[in-house]
């Protein structure tokens, strides 16, 4: 039965790959991503092995509590990425708890993460390759660790699968995702600066570290190699009744999840009154505004772009800030002009098979485009304008306000046309409602980020006859300049919006049907 689960597993990967030309892809970039960081680890080991012992004790404590913590805590917040073998859609199968439990641990291991996690893990055994008796000890601890890594990640989502169920949980891991990816860039220049500063200090963080379930298991073989064999034995024991507990109390988890599955509930009850429907005008301009403003309100896939609004300002004046120079701040309205000028980009791909109601009512392309530019004009607008503003104000370069406000503005509207005319062409591959806001679905994020990168760069060579006129006024002190450019923003963005809408429009009633085909594909 293991075997059969096992097969199973590389039967539906096979299946999904054939299917899907760009999933094959990113599967293939996915791997070999994974082995050049494989290569690059070992290649640190082999070096730290001439390094002295406690050196490579710590280095291999801190890495393997790293390791242990990203695979238990990382698919809470993105759950849904390996849905191949779904525990749930094996509840109907009268398959034995302790089967099942094996099957899904094997089936983690086979996996490109697990694989190169595991290689990774005994390639820790090169730092004590000098002397063989502890290096075979690694060996035994490393696969203890990687077994540590797969059953803690499937514990804890199994622990918190009805809790993570509901809609507002889903919001709140879009939050808890994005917050950390978008200030990765200052927490390792902070980490990296404390690790300069308080490089002393690392050892004995490495010795509370293996006390803890993360990192006692790979403290063993520093602790041989450092003559402390007693030591060994009690770190190796909180390594293996880490894996023991872990391991019961995931069955107890699946247990239970199997005999009551989680069902995913509405929220609240019936809302009074009409909401933005009460707003817009009855019209099916109107109508689109108010429903695309209800998912910016209420759909967690938006959040990601909302999110970002007020953390461009905090990034930036972090790196500011550093070196001392407020004039980066200028920047704040420009990027949060972009990015909220392409959220609408794959906004007929979130309507998913919602979208058939456009068709089944004969909406217009140009109503639906132009109700959703008005949608994310609504807040875009005087949000691009406040931060333009206060970035202005607090690098005290009023002198540029108009200019900047002219290139903020330019880059918005502009946006939002590009969006209007690619969204009314093309279907991208993303989340479906419901699911994950950062479930990838394989190929799609390569497609997206290369439509992404053209569409970039047209926005940038639309945008830059007000660019280079208010820069112009800048390097020359020439404020009459910065009101030609805002002019000049004004007028050509709206030309492109005019533009963008109507074809966007024209090509939506003309491709409509085939882009439902893709949206239904998607499913």
């Amino acid at each position: 039965m293991v075997a059969h689960l096992i097969r199973l597993r590389f039967r539906l990967l096979a299946n999904s790959l054939i299917r899907s030309p760009w999933q094959a892809v990113a599967v293939g970039l996915g791997t070999m991503y994974g082995l050049a960081m494989l290569f690059l680890a070992v290649v640190g080991l082999l070096f730290l092995s001439a390094a002295p012992e406690e050196l490579g004790r710590t280095v291999t404590v801190l890495g393997g509590a790293v390791l242990v913590l990203g695979w238990t805590f990382l698919p809470l917040l993105s759950s849904g990425i390996d849905e191949t073998v779904e525990p749930a859609k094996l509840a109907t199968f009268p398959i034995p708890i302790r089967t099942l439990l094996l099957a899904l641990a094997i089936s983690g291991v086979l996996g490109v993460p697990g694989i190169i996690t595991t290689l990774a893990a005994l390639a820790t055994s090169l730092v004590w390759w000098h002397t063989p008796a502890i290096a075979v000890v690694a060996v035994i601890c490393a696969i203890i660790g990687a077994l540590t890594c797969v059953v803690g990640s499937r514990m804890l989502a199994a622990l918190t699968v009805r809790i993570s169920s509901g809609r507002r949980a889903r919001e709140a891991k879009t939050v808890l995702v994005l917050i950390p990816l978008l200030l990765l860039g200052p927490a390792i220049l902070a980490v990296s600066t404390l690790f300069r500063e308080f490089r002393s200090l690392l050892p004995i963080i490495s010795d509370v570290v293996s006390w803890t379930p993360f990192g006692a298991i790979w403290a063993v073989p520093g602790d041989l190699a450092t003559g402390r064999p007693g030591l060994a034995a009690l770190h190796a024991l909180v390594g293996i009744a880490t894996l023991v507990a872990s391991t019961a109390v995931w069955r107890w988890a699946l247990d239970r999840a199997l005999e009551r599955p989680a069902v995913s509930t509405a929220t609240g009850g019936a809302r009074r009154g009409l909401g933005w429907f009460a707003v817009f005008s009855g019209t099916p301009t109107g109508a689109v505004a108010a429903r695309s403003l209800t998912y910016w309100a209420r759909d967690p896939r938006y959040a990601q772009s909302l999110i970002s609004v007020p953390l461009v300002p905090a990034i930036v004046f972090f790196y500011t800030g550093a070196s001392g120079d407020l004039s980066g701040l200028l920047f704040v309205g420009p990027i949060v002009a972009v990015l909220l000028g392409m959220s609408i980009y794959t906004d007929v791909s979130y309507d998913n098979t919602a979208f058939s109601l456009h068709l089944q009512t004969a909406v217009s392309g140009r109503a639906d485009r132009w109700g959703r530019v008005i949608a994310v004009s609504v807040f875009a607008v005087p949000t691009t304008i406040i931060l333009t503003v206060a970035s202005v104000w607090i690098s005290d370069s009023g002198d540029r306000l108009v200019g900047m406000l002219g290139i903020s503005l330019g880059l918005l509207v502009t946006g939002l046309a590009l969006s209007s005319l690619v969204s009314g062409r093309f279907a991208f591959s993303v989340p479906a409602p419901g699911e994950n806001p950062f479930k990838a679905r394989p190929g799609g994020g390569f497609t997206l980020m290369l439509s992404m990168f053209a569409s970039w760069t047209a926005l940038a060579v639309l945008a830059l006859p007000e660019m280079v006129i208010a820069l112009v006024g800048f390097a020359t002190f020439n404020e009459p300049l910065g009101w030609v450019a805002l002019a000049v923003a004004l007028v050509l963005s709206s030309v492109f919006l005019v533009i963008g809408v109507r074809v966007g429009g024209t090509m939506l009633d003309n491709r409509g049907p085939e882009l439902l085909v893709q949206l239904q594909r998607q499913k």
